[in-house]
């Protein structure tokens, strides 16, 4: 007489489909009362049932079970989905364009139980022949967080990407800076384009491209307060961006300007031009009136720097902050007074990425800039 399985044992039967003998049980129940059922497939019982007593085990113990199907693509695809409630469109689209170029096409049909760190290593070497440093930690990054979430809900046990370093890549494109005689070129070429005060105010107060996307005519003052003691002169608020939470990149960044002569100028012959706009109104908008994103200003500026004779591939509007920076520098201007006009939390940053020349002599920004350009132009 055959012997009776007790209770819990599960079962096992022949799959002829399979050819292979399964053996399934139930470890316990949904909050819907569906049967959480667990399966071990083998050529023999005896594998069958081993099969089973591994995944028990690891359900006993806490760690996550391997689900079969689930792929690298598979992870992505949900942490791009779910995974960035609290980034800006901006930033999901951009992180969904560099996994699916750079990820999904040479990792994403690998199964998630069969990833090693051996497979990520060979892809972050593959990747450092044509990619910047910079650009393989964001990949490291993305596709680290993808499988840490794929963890936490049971479809992998462990995180290979973690045991993983970044290995240096290619050397980016060093920013650089305008000379004063090729800063006052793109000035004049400036003149003609819709982008004219968007380059004056960038290049002579160093303001961020993401804080004058989102400077509002509520936050510009083009008069001033010439009566006050001390006079308060012309100025922007520099209180926004058009960062996610809106907020400035940090606290310090949160400043108010001076301008300079020639940024009143352009600012009111562009406040005239919009047709005197509301204060809540987007100083700065494409020809549909539309706010700005950073490809509407690429795409304007570079026929510019083409009027101005520079090389428009060599040139972004970033680089009128860098500009900035090297001008009142070489003016003489202080870098901790040049740290505080950019919006810096201290001198580092400034002295090592934006600083091309060192020359510690203390001046005001706008008073500089109004030397530098002449005023009166």
């Amino acid at each position: 007489m055959t012997k009776r399985r007790a209770r819990g044992e599960g079962g096992l039967h022949w799959d002829e489909s399979r050819q292979r003998w399964i053996a399934t049980v139930t470890v316990g129940y949904t909050p819907a009362g569906k049967r959480i059922v667990r399966k071990g497939s083998g050529k023999t019982k005896t594998e069958a049932r081993t099969k089973l007593r591994e995944k028990i085990r690891d359900y006993e113990n806490g760690l996550a079970l391997v689900q079969d199907g689930q792929t690298v693509a598979d992870a992505l695809n949900d942490w791009l989905t779910y995974g960035l409630s609290r980034q800006s469109e901006s930033t999901k689209a951009n992180y969904a364009t560099l996994a699916n170029s750079h990820i999904v096409g040479e990792l994403g049909a690998r199964k998630l139980r069969d990833l090693t760190a051996t497979d990520v290593d060979r892809w972050l070497m593959g990747k450092a022949q044509h990619l910047s440093t910079r650009t393989l930690r964001l990949l490291h990054s993305l596709l680290n967080r993808a499988v840490n979430r794929a963890m936490a809900r049971d479809k992998v046990k462990r995180n290979v990407v973690a045991l993983c370093a970044v290995p240096n890549g290619r050397g980016g494109r060093p920013s650089k800076s305008l000379t004063l005689d090729q800063a006052k070129a793109l000035l004049v070429a400036a003149e003609s384009s819709a982008l004219h005060a968007y380059i004056v105010v960038s290049l002579l107060t160093g303001a961020r491209t993401e804080e004058l996307r989102a400077l509002t005519w509520a936050h510009v003052d083009l008069k001033g307060k010439p009566a006050n003691e001390p006079p308060l002169p012309p100025s922007i608020q520099v209180w926004r961006s058009v960062r996610a939470d809106g907020d400035t990149k940090t606290r310090k960044s949160r400043r108010t300007l001076a301008l300079p002569a020639r940024c009143v100028i352009a600012l009111t012959i562009h406040h005239e031009d919009q047709g005197q706009p509301s204060a809540d109104r987007l100083v700065f908008v494409s020809a549909a009136g539309t706010a700005l994103d950073r490809h509407n200003v690429l795409r304007a500026f570079r026929p510019v720097v083409a009027r101005a004779g520079l090389d428009p591939r060599d040139w972004t509007p970033r680089e009128l902050r860098h500009s900035f920076v090297s001008l009142l520098s070489d003016s003489g201007v202080s870098i901790e007074q040049i740290a505080d006009l950019c919006g810096h939390s201290g001198t580092t940053v400034t002295e090592s990425v934006y600083r091309h020349q060192l020359r510690p002599v203390l001046l005001g920004g706008a008073v500089a800039m109004d030397r530098i350009f002449d005023a009166e132009a």
